[in-house]
C-alpha cells in the first residue's frame, strides 16, 4: 500500500493521516489548504491513523496485483 501523507495546519503532529481526495484523509478529515506531501504515508507505521489503514485496505485491494509494488504509487492529487 503506498499513499502520500496529508499535510495542513489543521492536522495533528502525533497521527499520521494519508491522503484521499476532495481535500479529505482517507478517514474523512477534511481541512482548509490540505495537500499531499512529498512523502509516502505507510500503514505500519507506529502513528498511522487507524481508519486511514482501513479504508487503504480496502481500497488498495481492489487494485490487481501487478499495480500493488512499490514502483507503483499513483498520486490522486497530482495529475499530469
Amino acid at each position: 500500500m503506498r499513499w502520500e501523507r496529508a499535510v495542513a495546519d489543521g492536522l495533528t503532529a502525533d497521527v499520521s493521516h494519508a491522503f484521499g481526495i476532495f481535500d479529505r484523509t482517507l478517514c474523512g478529515i477534511q481541512v482548509a489548504g490540505m495537500s499531499p506531501s512529498d512523502y509516502w504515508w505507510l500503514p505500519e507505521r507506529e502513528n498511522a491513523c487507524g481508519a486511514c489503514q482501513d479504508m487503504a485496505g480496502v481500497i488498495d485491494g481492489r487494485w490487481p496485483q501487478a499495480l500493488r509494488g512499490e514502483d507503483a504509487q499513483v498520486s490522486v492529487a497530482r495529475r499530469l
